[in-house]
């Protein structure tokens, strides 16, 4: 029963989750925003600590590798490496959209035949999404949306979707006109990693930590200095 720490610093919400197998034995989360870097790492120091379980008995971590916000994941990759190298244990990386399809699986309770339609806020009516199944398996990939009022109009003729995530509330006035569609507001969170993290560490599917990079979703664009003399 492999202990693994599992950090999400994707959206506004910076989580840390510690589990043995499929037991979740710790956690910790903040929504502040903005507050990752000073949260991160006092909350995996909680965790273990919360738990009794010391740093050399972790067996691997798992980090949400996006898409998402791009400081938010440069935080939350860059300390997921840090203590991989520095451990000398296997490095998980997940995507950010399928921690949010897990977080909405309790739905499909009385719909288990429907799609899971995770969405990540990317700007105005844009979103990141992909469609998953009652298994987290893509049937659909990772893309960029504009939605409008034929969005996903060939999926829901034919079954029901579970919209969920971040982006989903700004596209729900458009999407709730289908009798098919669905939606759950449980927020990412780390904790739902757990079974997406054993399952990889089992099939031994690990980064590598010098090359792994964060999937952002969209080049980052610095913001242009507004300070006097730098123009």
């Amino acid at each position: 029963m492999p202990y693994i720490l599992s950090i999400d610093t994707s959206t506004e919400i910076c989580s840390v989750a510690l589990s043995k197998g499929t037991e979740q034995v710790a956690f910790r989360e903040s929504a502040e925003g903005r507050s990752h870097a000073k949260v991160l790492l006092p909350f995996i120091e909680e965790t273990l600590q919360e738990a009794n379980v010391q740093p050399s008995q972790l067996q691997a971590v798992a980090v949400s590798m996006g898409p998402g916000s791009y400081t938010g994941l440069r935080i939350g990759v860059s300390t997921a490496k840090g203590l991989c190298y520095s451990l000398g244990i296997p490095f998980i990386a997940v995507p950010t959209l399928q921690v949010m399809a897990a977080g909405a699986c309790p739905s499909l309770a009385q719909h288990p035949d429907a799609l899971l339609c995770p969405m990540l806020d990317a700007r105005r009516m844009e979103v990141f999404t992909a469609l998953y199944d009652s298994a987290l398996r893509e049937v659909r990939p990772f893309s960029a949306q504009i939605i409008d009022e034929n969005s996903f109009v060939d999926v829901l003729g034919e079954k029901k979707v579970v919209f969920c995530g971040n982006g989903m509330e700004k596209c729900k006035e458009l999407l709730s006109k289908n009798a098919n569609a669905l939606f759950d507001d449980t927020p990412i969170s780390a904790r739902n990693m757990r079974e997406i993290a054993l399952q990889k560490f089992e099939n031994q599917q690990f980064e590598d930590v010098a090359y792994c990079e964060p999937m952002y979703g969209k080049e980052y664009v610095a913001a242009k200095p507004n300070v006097k003399g730098l123009h």
